[in-house]
């Protein structure tokens, strides 16, 4: 069995590296699976279309272990696109693989380069260290070390840890000498990304001494293109029974294939320079305003996916697949989105939202892709404040319910609990999220009783705003659906009253 590679791979390589190999236009941080079935396969599909020198240089931020998968396979993996049948493509968009900590000179030298002309991030929402309000969080410790640093001295001798201090470093150091600013393309779950990542360069610019007192680089950075996206299709982590697949089907030994359902969308404000990949031709949605496709996904995908998770994980379901053939469970989610999401999202031109939500449960109900709600429930601190926060609000001032939405908000409070008490068994679950030490602090205090405990949950700011707590609407049905939820084991089920949580009526 050959290992993937250039060399092995010679008879089925992609068009574009069959002869003059593509040059590097591109630089992507954050180089995981979501990426390598999105944008990674958008501009390989590129690439077959009209060529260019488009090829991306993808910059792990932490791990190497991508690195490690795909330096030896010249950047080359499979990606398997899962439906009823299972279709498999070799991509070769990525170059090559970087790992800012080791190898942080390469990444600002090709971040610098002149051939390059974008950057993608997929950082995830914690990513974009943001604080409540959605600014940069000046406060945060990578933040603060960056921006000590480079109060000092901004010149490649600062490693920058942060995303936003690494490319504040480069578009100064491509300003300094004379060559065009970066195009920023954030491509994460983050509601307005392309706005709040500009504004955070720029914010993190305006509080670090050695850029402010250049005046021509922060006036610059006032015409810098970060356009707004939406990207969306599930892209479930890597198991072996996908290497094996691939190996199975290719004769090649993929150490890091990709799997993903069959749906892909990538929806991106049309500012875009004229120098771009052929995305368009590949498929790419370009619009004046985003805006309405992104409020669509998130709440109508992301928002019910987030409540699968958690509720999902109390009951003791591994996956989303498992969850929905849970029917308590599968009619909760449904009346959630039919009852309190759907009349919440603005009306979209030339797409049906009943249908699309309606296709978005056929996808959730997909038998090729293991999707797992552990996975899924992942950075809730980051990712409610996007999903399901601006839906309560938005019903709230709208009079409209918010009874199943509180299950969804207490569902994560009691999953937070559990892993708390989890983290006195013999062998720990972690909590995966920025905030878990924080999180878990506050968990530890709780009695399970919604009485004294969400007095103590919705003073977290950096999730709740406060005016949430302010509504007795909301603060009721959080509270009985708290109360309903409650539990005291670190491993058994949850086995809720179903007909509260339904209806709102007692069994």
């Amino acid at each position: 069995m050959s290992r993937l590679s250039r060399t092995t791979a010679q008879d089925v390589l992609p068009a574009y590296l069959q002869n003059k190999t593509p040059g590097i236009g591109l630089v992507h941080l954050g180089p995981g699976a979501f990426f390598r079935g999105h944008q990674a396969w958008y501009t390989h599909r590129a690439l077959l279309l009209a060529g260019g020198d488009w090829r991306i240089c993808a910059v792990s931020m932490r791990s190497a272990d991508v690195a490690a998968a795909l330096q030896p396979q010249d950047g080359l993996y499979y990606l398997a696109a899962m439906e009823q049948q299972t279709e498999l493509e070799l991509v070769g968009s990525i170059a090559e693989v970087l790992v800012a900590p080791s190898q942080y000179g390469q990444v600002l030298a090709r971040l610098t380069a002149p051939q390059c002309r974008y950057v993608t991030l997929t950082i995830t929402e914690k990513g974009y260290c943001l604080n409540g309000r959605g600014e940069l969080d000046l406060t945060l410790p990578v933040v603060a070390a960056d921006l000590a640093l480079a109060e000092v001295v901004p010149d490649g001798s600062v490693r920058a840890e942060s995303a936003i201090g690494l490319l504040v470093q480069a578009l100064f150091l491509r300003y300094q000498a004379g060559v065009p600013l970066l195009t920023l393309m954030s491509c994460d779950n983050l509601t307005d990304n392309g706005h709040k990542l500009k504004a955070s360069v720029q914010r993190f610019a305006a509080h670090a001494l050695a850029y402010r007192e250049r005046a021509g680089f922060l006036a610059a950075l006032q015409q810098l293109i970060c356009p707004c996206s939406m990207v969306d299709s599930i892209t479930p982590a890597t198991d072996d029974a996908l290497r094996e697949l691939v190996q199975q089907r290719t004769g090649f030994a993929d150490a890091w294939p990709v799997k993903r359902e069959a749906f892909v969308q990538w929806v991106v404000e049309d500012v875009l320079p004229a120098e771009q990949p052929a995305w368009r031709e590949a498929g790419v949605i370009f619009t004046p305003d985003v805006t309405a496709f992104e409020k669509a996904k998130l709440r109508l995908l992301n928002a019910p996916h987030s409540t699968l998770a958690y509720l999902g994980s109390l009951l003791g379901l591994e996956t989303v697949l498992d969850a929905m053939a849970h029917p308590q469970l599968a009619a909760l989610v449904t009346l959630l989105v039919q009852q309190e999401i759907l009349p919440s999202v603005p009306e979209l031109k030339g797409l049906d939202l009943a249908q699309y939500s309606a296709a978005i449960f056929q996808r959730f109900l997909n038998p090729s892709v293991r999707h797992l709600l552990a996975q899924i429930a992942w950075d809730g601190s980051q990712k409610l404040p996007m999903r399901l926060i601006p839906v309560i609000l938005d019903n709230v001032q709208a009079g409209r319910p918010v009874r199943l939405l509180a299950v969804a908000i207490a569902s994560w409070l009691q999953f937070i609990r559990r892993r708390a008490m989890q983290q006195q068994l013999a062998e720990p679950v972690p909590l995966v999220d920025p905030f878990a030490s924080q999180l878990l602090a506050i968990a530890g205090q709780c009695s399970g009783k919604a009485a004294t405990d969400l007095p103590l949950w919705l003073a977290l700011d950096a999730v709740f705003p406060a005016r949430l707590s302010q509504q007795p609407e909301f603060v009721a049905a959080l509270s009985r659906a708290y109360d309903v939820l409650n539990h005291q084991s670190a491993t058994d089920a949850v086995q809720p009253q179903w007909n509260l949580l339904l209806n709102g009526d007692p069994v």
